[in-house]
């Protein structure tokens, strides 16, 4: 896997963020499928980290409920709950809606390039059809909303729901989601926040968690 880079204070730092990095787009892209049982061992040698930044970056995925540590038993990689994905999706809603609104207002000159770059790797991923590259670039989108509203509760909450949302898509969007269309919502959100327009971003995020939800109902009979 390639390894990217973070924005660690420092190597220890720097160490468990790739960890977590990895094992996010592991589980995220079903490579770590739900209901395995993995163990920090297993998982050092395989991506070729220490045993503690693994152990720092399970914890984290821990609270983000993609795994659950069991005591002498290992790690296992959650389920998927689809009324759970509905209820996420009812929060998740108003928290974007909100940060989009704020990072629209608050963010640097640095951070609005940030989106505009953003928004040409969206659009790259919906010309190649590039699942991967899409989920690469929807994680960063996702942090740099949370970084750019300004507000460090938003972006706490945030970060509790984005991996979850993206494994669901993940698993489902081939047989209920046009791709290149969910990217291009994503860039036209990034694209108003980089132009500063906050209500285009509000907007914006109204039509993509629109299209979320149906998504996700259309996965089952709910």
């Amino acid at each position: 896997m390639p390894k990217r880079p973070t924005r660690g204070e420092g190597p220890a730092q720097s160490l468990t963020d790739r960890a977590y990095a990895d094992l996010e787009e592991l589980i995220v892209t079903l490579k770590l499928a739900p209901g395995a049982t993995v163990s920090e061992a297993e998982l050092s040698a395989q991506l070729g980290i220490g045993r503690t930044p693994i152990r720092e970056a399970l914890q984290r995925l821990a609270r983000e409920r993609l795994v659950v540590i069991l005591p002498r038993r290992g790690v296992i990689v959650s389920e998927i709950n689809v009324k759970s994905q509905l209820r996420l999706l009812e929060v998740r809603r108003e928290l974007e809606r909100l940060t989009a609104r704020s990072a629209a207002r608050r963010a640097t000159d640095e951070e609005r390039e940030q989106f505009r770059e953003i928004v040409r790797n969206f659009e790259k991923s919906a010309r190649a059809n590039d699942d991967v590259a899409f989920m690469r670039t929807d994680r960063d989108f996702n942090n740099l909303c949370s970084q750019a509203s300004h507000n460090e509760f938003a972006l706490g909450a945030m970060s509790l729901m984005h991996s979850l949302s993206r494994r669901f898509w993940y698993i489902h969007y081939k047989q209920a989601a046009d791709m290149p269309v969910t990217a291009k919502l994503h860039a036209d959100i990034a694209r108003a926040i980089a132009d500063g327009d906050a209500d285009r971003a509000a907007k914006a995020t109204d039509k993509l968690l629109d299209v979320i939800e149906k998504f996700t109902r259309d996965t089952t009979d709910i």
